[in-house]
């Protein structure tokens, strides 16, 4: 199975895979989101380590059933060869109502077929009030003129 863009990537196939990354995980959709990685995918996410496809999309299910509402913006910080760095903000709610912003840095690292094999997240979140909120769009993929993450000013 293949994932264009395929390494060695240029900034303009990094900024796609930034982009196609972001775009699964605001679908939500963890069976989908998983086949980007491969079988033997090693993460670092908090203070989990999911190994594997199956606990990456196991991971993936029990996230978004607890960060409701969730939208996701990622940006480039870095790429070379087969290895591309992001830093993103995401949005959502627990089923109390508390809404919340998480800001993370991610390092990823791509097969030859364009499946990531690593990722290494680092994560912090902040309670926010509803009315701080900056991501607004139809849950689901951002829009292309929603601000990014520089735009934003995060």
């Amino acid at each position: 199975m293949s994932r264009p863009p395929l390494p060695p990537f240029t900034e303009e196939s990094a900024r796609q895979k930034v982009r196609l990354a972001e775009d699964g995980w605001n679908s939500r959709d963890a069976a989908k989101v998983a086949l980007a990685y491969t079988e033997d995918t090693a993460w670092r996410n908090r203070v989990e380590f999911p190994r594997g496809r199956d606990q990456a999309e196991a991971f993936l299910a029990r996230k978004w059933a607890k960060e409701l509402d969730y939208r996701l913006i990622k940006e480039l910080w870095a790429f070379t060869g087969n290895r591309i760095a992001v830093r993103y903000a995401y949005e959502y709610h627990d089923d109390s109502g508390n809404w919340f912003r998480a800001y993370g840095n991610e390092n990823w690292e791509f097969d030859a077929d364009g499946l990531m094999s690593n990722r290494h997240a680092s994560i912090n979140e902040m309670p926010i009030r509803e009315e701080d909120r900056l991501f607004h769009w139809p849950l689901g993929r951002r829009p292309d003129d929603h601000p990014g993450l520089s735009e934003l000013g995060l």
